[in-house]
Parts: C-alpha cells; structure tokens; sequence
C-alpha cells in the first residue's frame, strides 16, 4: 500500500487530471446514461412470464406482465346490469376507452354479457382493459394509458352512477408515484447536505468537505462506467439508485476512515506524506477489504437466475470498486495538497481517543455476558419475525389513500367481487375449449368468476379470464394461483396460466429458492477475503454471521412495521400490507450486506491492530471501540439519514424500502456493531487471534499463534 500511496504522491498531477476528466465526462453524460438503463424483467423459463410472453405475441402486446385499467361502477338499486340502457352504457365504457387507447383488449358485461363481471347482487360491475404496452416501461406499468383512458371517462355516467377507473396504474398515479420526482442525482445531492452537517461535526473543520468531493467524483465516474456497459449487456434501471444511494454511503464511508486515521497520524507527531502513507497503511488496506466485499455482496447476484438481477450485479459492483480507487489515489493527493488548509479551524483533536465511547467499550467488555446476552434477544425478536416475512405483491389497499381509483377499488371490495379482480389470472387456452377452461376455473374456491371472452382469440389461441376474491398480497391470494394453475393444467397440456400473480409466483420461487446459494457463495469468499485481512478463522466467520443476521433482522423490522402494520399506520396512515412486495427483501440484502460489512471491516481491523501492538484482547477492543466508534456512528447517521429522507416519497414500495434499509443500518450500528461485536470479541479471547499454519499456507499470509495470556483479562 506504501509503494502505490508513493507513486501516487510523485505523479499528482496526472492523478488529479485523470480524476477530474473522468468526472466531468461523468456528469456530462449521466443523463444517457440514465436513459440506457431499459432492461427488459423477465423471469425465463418460468410458467407464468413463459405464458404472458405467448399472450403479449399473440395479442399485440397487451396483457403479458402488465396490468389491466379496472373501471368500476356501482349501479343505483332498481337498475340492473342486464337493464338494456345500462348495458349499451357499459359497453360506451368499452368504445371510449378502445378509442382513446387503439389496439386495447377489452371486455366487460356490457360486451359479453358474462356475470363474471357482476356482484352476487348484480349492481356492482367492472371492465377489464389491457392497453398496448409502453416501451420506456421496464416493469410493465403504463401510466401514460391510465392518463388517456381518465381522460376519455372523464364525466361519464351509466345510469346516474359515477365510472371509477381502478387499476394498479391508476393508484399509482394518484398516489403520486406515477408523478416525475426530483431525479436519483437531485436526491443524492439531498442525502449529500445531511452528510455535511454530520461530516461538519466529525471534524469540526473544513475537512468535512473532502469525503462529499470524493463521493461526487465516485459516483460521476461510476454513471459514466455503467454507460459503457450498457453498450454491452441490458443494464436495469435499479443500478441508478444503487450508484447514489451505496455511492453516497461507501464513497463518504472511505473517505472518512482514510482522513481520520490521517488526522489522528499527524497529532501523534507524523507530517507531511510520512502521516498520509502510514493512513493508507492501515485505514487505506482496512478500506480495500471493505470495497471488495461490498462488491462481492453485489455481484454476487449473477447466481440468481434472472437476468435483470444479474445485470444488478455487474453494474453494482462498479461504486463501491471506483470509490476505492478514488479513496486510493485522489485523497491522498488532496490530503498532501490542501490537508492542512482544509484542517481549520480544528476544533477536535485526535490525540487520543473518543472518551465517551473508550468508556462504552470498557463497560460492555466488563459485562460482557450480559451485553451480549442484551443483544441476542432483540435480534432473536427480529429474526422471529422475520420467518413470517412473505415477499409477494403489493396490496393494493395501500398504494392509494384517496381518489376516484380508490374509491373503484372500494367499491370492488364492499360488493364482493374483491380487490384480486385488479390482476386477474390469464388462462391462455390452445387446443381446448376455453369456454370449459373457464367454467372449471370458476370453480375453485376463492375464485370470483372465469369468462372466455369471443373476441379474445388469436394464432389459435383463447383466452380466459380468471377473477380471483383475494388481493394478491394475502396469503390466500398466493395459495390460490397454485389451485388455478391445477385445475387449469388438468383441462388439457395446451393450458397455461399467466397473469401478474403468476408471474410473481414464478419471480418469489427463482429467485429465493436460489437464496441460499447465494448466500452461500458471497459468505465463502468474503470469509476468504477478511481471513486474509485479519489473520484469523473466527473474526471472519464471526462477520459473515453476523451480517447475515443484520440483514434478518431488517426484515423481520419489514415484517412487524409492514406486513402486520405495527408503524405503518401510525406513521405513514397506510395500513397493513399483509406480504412485502417480492423484490425488496432481495434489495434489502444487496444494499446492507455490503455497507455493514463496512463497519465491521473499520472496527475489527483496528481491533487486529491494538492487539497485534497490546497483546490483550480487552484492550484491543476498549481501543478499537475508542478509535472507531465515532466514525462508525457518524457513517451510519449519514445513511440513515439518506434512508429517511427517501421514506417521505409518495410510492408505498419505495417506503417499504427505504424502511428496511433505515432499520438495518441503525440496527447494525448500535445493536450489532457497539454492543454484540465487542461483547464477543471479549468473550473469545485469544481465540480471535489464531490462524493455524495450514490455513495461513492456503491464504499465503504469517500464521498467528497468540500465546496463553498470563493475566486474567482475557477469556481462554
């Protein structure tokens, strides 16, 4: 690390050229690089994407992954649905919205006169209509065809009684999720100014400036990365957010350890490039261990069988690799010119260590025992609930509190026909007859109704629409696509079932029946990897571990706050969602495996160091803390604040998210980090230190025998 920090040093000015031509053209060209994000989800192979695919050929697109607009009417007693005036008034509904959206495939009562779309009672009764897909739409949501169809049902009434356009997009947008927002780059400039003022209180000096100039140049230069790839290879859109929001967290992360292990060089007497050398010595080995797992963590999503997450991987491995290199080569530059400057007006020293957390250290090594005793049981809570985690779909309750789309979905509801009629299932019929597919359908408990509409044939192919009760979120909605799926598969081979809940039936058993090989996979090189940086078998096994139960315990939060709606309610007034949508868990993961191994990396690389110069494992850990405790802290302020702000956005999925990834940070850096990670490091002893020779051989570090200690201080 000595000889790259020299040469870097020696050739400043080609170093800092170098940087800023690539952040410029980074900034110059985040914005294609933004729109060239367009993959494609795709679950391949699996039944229902396999099925939605055939039907989106076959019917010029409509229908597939995507959802259908639901208008809804609820009609006034005395005025039924087969009423030959109300009927050629929900046919109207029909003709406008096939004129306002050409190529639609549309069907309700009014044109088949099936009572699959009527209540038990017969005055509530709703259309079904899939609009040509929108290309910029990766997802398959279409909220410029909500627009045109509210537009063109604007006003309109069938027998005195209001038309509600319901439907997934339709939530959507008067949710507000369906409305531009400020940009992925204007909220990491947002997450930027909260990082200020934590950075401001750290160093108390203009320093605090240095990590945000990091984090900008690694995350233009990262944009500008992923713009080449996508040359190459479909890069989803989820990679921008992970470029601001991890680049925001690693890049400031790097910056901070590198500046204050430097400060703290200089108050023990080093100057000049002698102090920024021995940081990078040991803050600068401590920060490339902690970007390679990080990066493992990412691309480690290649061993899920999708390929929009793999693509999730390739591009997400990119910041934290970048801020790396920056945190490598351009801070020491910046150190060597303007450190001293920037270190003004210095209001705190780093001659020794945080007081107030040296004293927190020596009382959790004190009461070890009950510390980390303290500790289990509150993740033990959290895992608890975690098990009962149901990554699903969204419940559609949740996505809209008011409005004309809500108050369909009401009326959906309070008649019977049920919330699950705004995505049905996609039966897609070849060599059977679909008017038998439906009839045995309709049969299934929890299923509203089943209709074959006569227009919905096409490369000899039927369609039949499945009307499950149950929102897909419950668990009797997910039970009841395997029953469909059954019951549709006996009724001849050509019968395949499609639909949104389908798909996502096939998206939860890809993806998180390969969970484990994942995790297997990024747990067994990252154990590899800080094996070698720490010179032990237990530090390693323990981090793994405990990351692992980090992330578990950010779900089981999900869990409670959530699916059960113990916080949902209260602080956001959206009720419970009774499942979390299919892909957040798996975010969830990618974001905070990384970022806390981070803080693992930062304290137990200084614990290695006090004791390799003490000898004393307590000691080693009442330092480690004393150094690190602050910066860890303020590096997980920094983020959950990011995490927080992100939480106030109008999209129910996206405060579920940023829930989860607030939680897991806050919990990770008091539960885990200041409280569990101490009390057992203390409680292991000498044990922490041992590296046998043959394991030392394979990893081709020194081994590490620590003697028995003679005192009594640490644990045998």
């Amino acid at each position: 690390m000595s000889t790259v920090t020299r040469w870097v040093l020696a050739h400043r000015r080609l170093v800092v050229g170098f940087w800023i031509v690539l952040t410029v053209v980074g900034i110059g060209t985040s914005g294609a690089a933004t729109k060239a994000m367009k993959q494609k989800f795709s679950v391949p192979g699996r039944e229902g994407w396999e099925t939605n695919q055939a039907i989106a050929r076959a019917y010029h697109g409509t229908g597939g992954n995507g959802a259908p607009l639901v208008p809804v009417v609820t009609l006034p007693a005395g005025r039924p649905a087969s009423d030959p005036q109300v009927r050629a008034g929900l046919r109207d509904i029909e003709r406008r919205i096939t004129q306002a959206l050409p190529g639609s495939r549309v069907a309700g009562y009014g044109s088949t006169g099936d009572k699959s779309f009527l209540s038990a009672d017969g005055r509530t009764t709703f259309v079904v209509a899939y609009p040509p897909p929108d290309p910029s739409q990766p997802f398959g949501d279409n909220p410029k065809a909500e627009k045109k169809a509210r537009a063109a049902l604007r006003g309109m009434t069938v027998a005195g009684a209001p038309v509600h356009l319901s439907g997934f997009d339709a939530l959507s947008n008067q949710s507000g999720g369906g409305s531009n927002g400020p940009g992925v780059l204007v909220e990491a400039l947002l997450g930027g100014f909260g990082a200020l003022l934590v950075l401001g209180f750290v160093f108390g000096s203009l320093l605090a400036l240095v990590p945000l100039v990091m984090a900008v140049t690694a995350i233009m230069t990262t944009f500008l990365a992923v713009y080449a790839l996508t040359t190459v290879t479909d890069v989803s859109p989820i990679v921008q957010f992970l470029i601001a929001l991890i680049g925001l967290g690693v890049a400031i992360d790097y910056s901070l350890l590198i500046v204050v292990r430097w400060r703290e060089e200089r108050a023990h007497g080093r100057e000049g490039d002698e102090a920024i050398v021995r940081a990078m010595e040991t803050a600068g080995r401590a920060v490339v261990f902690s970007g390679t797992t990080v990066a493992i963590g990412l691309l480690a999503l290649v061993a899920l069988p999708l390929p929009f997450l793999r693509s999730v991987g390739y591009g997400g491995m990119l910041i934290p690799l970048i801020s790396v290199a920056v945190a490598l080569t351009l801070l020491p530059v910046v150190l060597h010119s303007l450190g001293n400057r920037l270190d003004w007006p210095h209001r705190r020293t780093d001659d020794r260590a945080s007081r107030a957390w040296t004293r927190w250290a020596e009382g959790v090594v004190r009461r070890r025992w009950v510390a980390a005793a303290g500790a289990c049981l509150v993740l033990a809570a959290l895992l608890l609930a975690a098990t009962n985690l149901h990554p699903g779909l969204s419940n559609a309750d949740t996505i809209a509190k008011a409005g004309d789309a809500k108050a369909g979905l009401v009326a959906l509801e309070r008649s019977g026909v049920g919330s699950g009629a705004l995505l049905p299932d996609e039966v897609l019929v070849r060599g059977s007859s679909p008017d038998g597919v439906a009839r045995a359908v309709a049969t299934v408990p929890g299923i509203h109704g089943a209709t074959a509409p006569p227009a919905w044939r096409a490369a000899g192919t039927a369609i039949v629409e499945v009307f499950p009760t149950p929102d897909g979120s419950s668990q009797a909605g997910r039970d009841l696509v395997g029953r469909v799926r059954a019951v549709a598969h006996d009724q001849g081979p050509g019968v395949r079932v499609g639909g949104i809940q389908s798909q996502n039936d096939d998206f939860i058993k890809a993806v998180y029946s390969n969970f484990p090989l994942m995790i297997a996979l990024i747990g067994i090189i990252t154990f590899i990897l800080l094996a070698r940086a720490f010179r032990s078998l237990l530090l390693p096994a323990k981090a793994v571990l405990l990351n692992v139960v980090s992330v578990a315990a950010a779900w089981g939060v999900l869990e409670l706050v959530w699916q059960q709606g113990h916080g949902s309610h209260a602080i956001w007034g959206i009720a419970a969602t009774g499942s979390v949508t299919a892909w957040i868990p798996l975010m969830v993961f990618a974001f905070l495996f990384g970022l806390s191994m981070d803080y693992e990396v930062f304290i137990l690389a200084r614990m290695r160091e006090e004791y390799d110069t003490t000898g004393s494992t307590d000691e080693a850990v009442v330092r480690g803390i004393g150094r690190t405790g602050r910066l860890v802290t303020s590096a997980a302020l920094i983020l959950f604040l990011a995490f927080v702000s992100l939480a106030s956005g109008p999209e129910t999925d996206i405060k579920v998210l940023a829930t989860g990834l607030a939680a897991g940070i806050l919990l990770d850096a008091t539960i885990i980090r200041a409280l569990l990670v101490p009390a057992v490091v203390s409680l292991f002893g000498r044990w922490n230190w041992v590296l046998p020779e043959r394991p030392a051989r394979l990893l081709r570090v020194e081994p590490s025998r620590p003697p028995r200690p003679a005192a009594a201080t640490d644990a045998a």
